[in-house]
């Protein structure tokens, strides 16, 4: 907000990185449109999922529709990197999936029955890595 983006510089994710969170946030997602989030041409998008499928960190299948692939991405992956030993993809998505917006406090009506009375499924709580730390000023509530 305000700040202007340094794209001559190195930044903190990779190209791999934001392609898996983009198909992570949208199982349907056109390769086109991945490559137009994530700032990078569709070749790149192309190889990097081709990269992560090869290792296993994401699958792919034909929609019903035919015309596109639905992903899939395992959540339960590890990193690769030594540094990163015993944490799962699913934290780096946990991480960046943006939490869902409370209902207005001014209209409860809008909740279906199931969410008034509590008959409905109860959300799982979100995990939070064992390194994260309420203290911080960065952490997730």
């Amino acid at each position: 907000m305000g700040r202007s983006v340094d794209r001559s510089g190195w930044t903190f994710l990779t190209s791999h990185a934001r392609v898996l969170l983009a198909i992570a946030a949208d199982p349907g997602i056109r390769l086109r449109d991945v490559a137009a989030r994530c700032d990078v041409t569709e070749r790149t998008v192309q190889g990097i999922v081709a990269d992560l499928e090869q290792a296993k960190y994401l699958t792919r299948q034909r929609a019903r529709d035919g015309r596109r692939n639905q992903y899939r991405v395992d959540t339960t992956a590890p990193f690769r990197h030594p540094a990163e030993e015993g944490h799962e993809i699913a934290e780096l998505i946990t991480l960046f999936t943006p939490l869902p917006a409370p209902p207005p406090a001014d209209q409860p009506h809008r909740l279906g029955r199931a969410a008034r009375d509590g008959s409905g499924p109860t959300p799982e709580p979100r995990r939070q890595s064992p390194s994260a730390s309420a203290s911080t000023p960065h952490a997730r509530p």
